[in-house]
């Protein structure tokens, strides 16, 4: 779901709103018009496919374009007529324009090639290793947003299925929803120019805060 005047988008399915909602909830399967309904519907669905894809992955399994399409046809294909699929709208939110529609398909190709089949699967020597796989791979997504809607979601199930093949525990993304939202999106801006050290080091923080979680241990 994005609220009205986030997203900046042509007139394609993808961009209509639900009638009745004031244009606070994307056109839908389900009818839902409230958005606070329509929160609660897709992290329930993120629950469930997460685990689900929790079990279809395992720790030598290489993940390629076609995974991402299927993450997100997994989490929200009862909700979305568009799940699963490319967008075909331009997108700007807070004045940064993601890449354009047309290059979806090339830059995924090449988020392929460049970062998934070099950092996955995600089994490494060494912390450092993993927290750059985690954290370029993370960047190069949200940078292509590919998805008309929940792309970060997106890169934070890839994140954490990456992190289980590295042997790390689930991974608690409460530091960059919450309470590091604007160095997390510095992070990802900064990414344009392959810089990828401020996401490294959320990530790190991140990798230590649910280490300490699951075991007490840092």
């Amino acid at each position: 779901m994005k609220k009205g005047g986030r997203y900046d988008a042509s007139g394609l399915i993808e961009a209509q709103y639900e009638i009745g909602s004031n244009n606070t909830v994307l056109g839908n399967l389900l009818r839902i018009i409230d958005p606070d309904e329509m929160d609660r519907v897709e992290a329930g669905a993120l629950a469930k496919a997460t685990d689900i894809l929790i079990r279809e992955y395992d720790q030598e399994h290489q993940f390629c374009a076609a995974d991402i399409c299927h993450f997100h046809e997994t989490w929200l294909g009862e909700v979305y007529k568009w799940a699963g699929k490319y967008r075909n709208v331009n997108i700007t939110k807070n004045n940064f324009k993601f890449a354009m529609a047309a290059q979806i398909h090339k830059l995924m190709e090449q988020f392929e090639q460049n970062q998934l089949s070099r950092y996955t699967p995600c089994v490494f020597k060494n912390r450092e290793e993993v927290v750059k796989a985690l954290a370029e791979a993370h960047t190069e997504l949200l940078l292509i947003h590919p998805f008309r809607d929940g792309n970060g979601r997106v890169a934070r199930l890839l994140s954490t299925l990456m992190a289980l093949q590295a042997g790390l525990p689930l991974l608690d993304f409460n530091l960059i929803s919450k309470y590091k939202k604007q160095k997390y999106i510095t992070a990802v801006q900064t990414g344009l120019d392959r810089n990828y050290q401020p996401m490294e080091t959320l990530f790190s923080e991140i990798i230590e805060k649910s280490i300490f979680a699951s075991t007490g241990e840092q």
